[in-house]
């Protein structure tokens, strides 16, 4: 696993200390000073490459020396790595960069969180021995590892979602769903009921139809942009008549009757006349459905075709119908006369009648 790295360092003499901390970002690069005497670690970070979303870094670590120095090494704990032009590490990644009266560096290529610790350059002069100590701490960008795949429910069930991530430091995983306000670990619900979101997992108790939709899982921890992932949950629902309207149409013209219900899974409709089941062809009708809607024509309204029909939308979960009326010139249905489009009310006031129209 490949990431961004941070160096910490020490620069330890008999009487000089440092610590430096360096968090380092795409296209950054960084060298630190040396002691006053020459000899110390400097650090320089290139980035060589991009790949899968993930940074791999080459962290070159560096030694300033001077013609005191007779000796020079880098170690990583208590193993040599590197002694002179001499390698002692199997690593095919270690590689020498420099080795000069004034420079001795190495690098770790495709650095990876196996690579973390501490480092040393020791060398050996005229007087004594003297180390600089480097240790490296590597960061990961979040990687969602693991989530749940697009799940259908009925209405009123329970679901659980799940989203693993990884990362160094340890991701923060947010749950959100896409027609709702961002959250973390509250409810996610306009009204607050229903979701609990809870580290990796988010719980949705009784969902309901308005909660179905794309919910999107967003781990993030600072390194670098957040990984994201989306989950569609599908929430089935029995259907239920959102529009059906009365219509009044003259002999001999064309009218239609309009039938609208909304269902998860889709609907799918009949009709009736009393008792009769209607179809394509017969008696002049024709019954079209396109989603939500099914419409009922008739192309040369007669006499006979006036009176109450009946729109019945069924799916797996269950049905529902609605009464709607075809009707002529004059008639009145529900006290409404269809000519008028008046409303006749009889008012009682004391010992008095009076009549009213209201217009609508």
């Amino acid at each position: 696993m490949k990431g961004y790295v941070i160096f910490e360092q020490q620069l330890k003499e008999v009487s000089a200390y440092a610590a430096v901390t360096l968090m380092l970002k795409p296209s950054e690069s960084f060298i630190l000073s040396h002691l006053e005497d020459g000899t110390c670690s400097l650090i320089a970070i290139d980035l060589i490459a991009f790949s899968a979303g993930l940074i791999h870094l080459a962290p070159s670590l560096r030694c300033t020396i001077d013609d005191r120095v007779t000796r020079v090494a880098w170690l990583n704990r208590s193993t040599i790595l590197y002694a002179g032009n001499d390698k002692w590490s199997i690593d095919p990644r270690v590689i020498i960069l420099v080795n000069t009266p004034t420079q001795y560096s190495i690098m770790i290529q495709n650095v990876d969180v196996y690579d973390e610790g501490p480092y040393t350059c020791s060398v050996q002069t005229d007087n004594h021995p003297k180390t600089s100590r480097v240790h490296l701490i590597v960061q990961v960008p979040p990687q969602i590892m693991n989530i749940s795949s697009d799940v259908t429910v009925n209405e009123g069930s329970s679901v659980t979602l799940l989203c693993l991530a990884i990362g160094r430091p340890e991701p923060t995983v947010t749950w959100r769903h896409l027609s709702v306000k961002a959250c973390s670990c509250v409810a996610l619900s306009p009204e607050g009921q229903g979701f609990v979101s809870e580290d990796e997992y988010l719980e949705i108790s009784d969902i309901k139809r308005d909660q179905s939709g794309e919910y999107e899982c967003s781990a993030l921890n600072d390194v670098a942009a957040p990984d994201v992932r989306k989950v569609k949950i599908t929430v089935n629902y029995p259907p239920y008549i959102s529009k059906a309207r009365n219509t009044g149409v003259s002999v001999g013209q064309k009218g239609i009757l309009s039938c609208e219900a909304s269902a998860v899974p889709m609907a799918e409709f009949q009709w009736f006349k009393e008792d009769t089941r209607l179809a394509t062809g017969l008696d002049g009708v024709r019954i079209e459905n396109k989603g939500r809607i099914s419409t009922l024509t008739f192309f040369n309204v007669s006499e006979k075709d006036y009176g109450n029909y009946t729109c019945v939308a069924t799916n797996t979960l269950g049905n529902t119908n609605a009464s709607i009326t075809l009707y002529g010139p004059g008639a009145v249905i529900d006290g409404v006369n269809s000519a008028s489009r008046a409303l006749a009310c009889l008012w009682l006031s004391g010992t008095l009648f009076a009549h009213f129209f209201i217009k609508f």
